[in-house]
């Protein structure tokens, strides 16, 4: 029966399905006092009848019965049969009976997350919230195109056509929830900080600030007090105390944008303050503690900076405990005209004009142009194309500099030519990474990171 006191239409309603009467009052309880309204079942056939006729945001399911108490089948068959009749509704499973093995099968059967009983309170409401929030930015999307659009509310956006996007958006959705650390890698307008925004929207930092640090922008000098802050007199200038950049994200997000550009005597400072969460502001002696997921991009390429000696090894994996490459445009061409469409329509909007069609000669124009601004050039085209163009866009309104897709390797990128004599490597000495490694002249550690970075398999044969 759902909670008379949080009836109100506009708020999420959740179903509890569980045979313990103590476990759904705990439930109701934890919920009504979240902003939550509340629904709640004994059975896996009450459960069914009551999703048939309500549009539950989720549901919470226990995986044991009164008929079975350990096996978790009686769960197993109700997510199963949840997922069948409404594929978009998130299912998380609940039990005191955890096991790897269970939370597997239940992930197979449909459901989007596993909660161990006795819970946290703040875990089940983070998986609650973020569930309900994935599935409320999915159904915008299918407003807005047949594209699978990934929209931000500052209407920057990911277009997932193409396999490459596919796969990103799928890591994005499974470690968002983590507080482990990310590097994006990329190269200049992949749309690296939109993913980073992303990221902290999907966590459970996302009521928390999410703050943007551009390494590149900050004077050497001034590295310290940006990041952690100074007190009154520590410099000339410093004429009040002032939080720095770790303290203004506690509790939220970091943004470290361009850390290959952080000078290899800065580094020591930033590391100690990822191991342990501690630093001091400038001239003061207090140290500070801040609760931070650091989310760090760079279009470098951190390996060769690293055996190189610009770029320490242990921060290198500090900031990089889950990488993720965003692809140039050239790799994911299924997206270029969806995304030209998205951004002609949104330039327009601005504009206050009609949306120019586009035409087949201006689509082969733009699937024809290698992009070496990559989505962020595309933008800026479209941009121009909505002022210029009449009714339809022509290739002229365009005005694309002159380029052609990528041919050889002098007119690869440096990870493409990377990426290019890793497999020749590899396919040389048969998957040997010892062997594989000594060709190219690093270390089999490099090779293993270089491996991760581009996607590419470990797998060895020796």
């Amino acid at each position: 029966m759902a909670d008379p006191s949080q009836s109100g239409a506009s708020l999420p309603h959740v179903l509890v399905v569980d045979d313990q009467e103590a476990v759904r009052d705990a439930v109701r309880l934890l919920l009504k006092h979240s902003g939550y309204r509340f629904s709640e079942a004994a059975t896996p056939s009450d459960a069914l009848a009551m999703v048939a006729g309500d549009d539950f945001a989720a549901v919470l399911v226990d995986m044991n019965f009164r008929q079975d108490t350990t096996s978790g089948e009686e769960g197993l068959a109700l997510i199963r049969e949840l997922t069948a009749r409404k594929p978009e509704l998130p299912v998380i499973a609940m039990t005191g009976w955890a096991s790897i093995e269970l939370a597997v099968e239940a992930m197979r059967e449909g459901a989007v997350d596993f909660i161990e009983k006795p819970w946290q309170n703040a875990r089940l409401l983070s998986v609650l919230a973020s569930r309900i929030e994935l599935r409320r930015q999915e159904r915008d999307v299918r407003h807005l195109s047949d594209a699978q659009a990934l929209l931000l509310d500052d209407g920057d956006s990911f277009i997932a056509e193409s396999p490459a996007m596919r796969r990103l958006m799928d890591d994005v959705a499974r470690i968002a929830m983590s507080d482990a650390a990310v590097l994006l890698l990329g190269e200049n307008g992949t749309g690296k900080s939109v993913l980073a925004k992303r990221l902290h929207r999907l966590s459970g930092r996302r009521a928390r600030p999410f703050v943007k640090v551009d390494i590149g922008g900050l004077a050497p000098t001034l590295f310290e007090a940006e990041l952690f802050g100074h007190v009154k007199g520590a410099y000339t200038d410093a004429r009040q105390d002032r939080a720095g950049r770790f303290e203004t994200a506690d509790g939220g997000t970091l943004f470290l944008d361009e850390i290959g550009n952080l000078p290899l005597e800065q580094q020591p400072k930033l590391l100690r303050v990822l191991e342990d969460g501690e630093f001091e502001r400038l001239g003061a002696s207090r140290t500070r503690r801040v609760d931070v997921r650091v989310v760090a991009a760079t279009n470098a390429d951190l390996d060769a900076e690293v055996d190189a000696g610009r770029f320490r090894e242990d921060l290198l994996y500090r900031l990089s405990v889950f990488p993720m490459r965003l692809p140039p445009l050239r790799e994911r061409r299924e997206d270029i005209i969806p995304l030209a469409r998205y951004y002609l329509a949104e330039a327009s909007r601005r504009y206050r004009r009609d949306p120019p069609v586009l035409g087949s000669a201006v689509e082969s124009a733009l699937l024809d142009h290698a992009w070496p601004g990559n989505v962020r050039e595309l933008s800026h085209a479209m941009e121009r194309a909505a002022l210029l163009g009449g009714d339809h866009v022509s290739a002229a309104d365009l005005r694309l500099r002159k380029s052609s897709k990528p041919r050889g390797v002098e007119e690869m990128t440096l990870d493409d030519a990377e990426a290019m004599l890793l497999r020749v490597a590899l396919e040389r000495h048969d998957g040997n990474l010892m062997r594989a490694a000594e060709h190219l002249g690093i270390t089999r550690q490099g090779l293993y990171r270089r491996l991760e970075k581009h996607g590419l398999q470990r797998d060895e044969a020796e």
